[in-house]
């Protein structure tokens, strides 16, 4: 599934998945840094992000692979 990464004016990051106009905050994630590992949004769905370099520059659209959470 796309993602877009981006980071938020507070700091913090979130992803939109355009297939399903929805955006939620990340609340969790597998590494300090955000590549390489799963992120947790905050309507429960954990997806397996691809391995970046750590400076990638934000906002990014990425192919994420969906591991679980809530029903589509």
């Amino acid at each position: 599934m796309k993602l877009m990464i981006r980071k938020t004016p507070s700091g913090a990051f979130s992803a939109y998945a355009p297939k399903k106009d929805l955006e939620e905050p990340i609340v969790e994630r597998e590494h300090e840094g955000l590549w390489g590992g799963w992120v947790k949004l905050k309507n429960g769905w954990v997806f397996a992000l691809p391995d970046m370099p750590a400076d990638t520059r934000l906002p990014i659209t990425v192919t994420a692979r969906k591991l679980g959470g809530e029903e589509e």
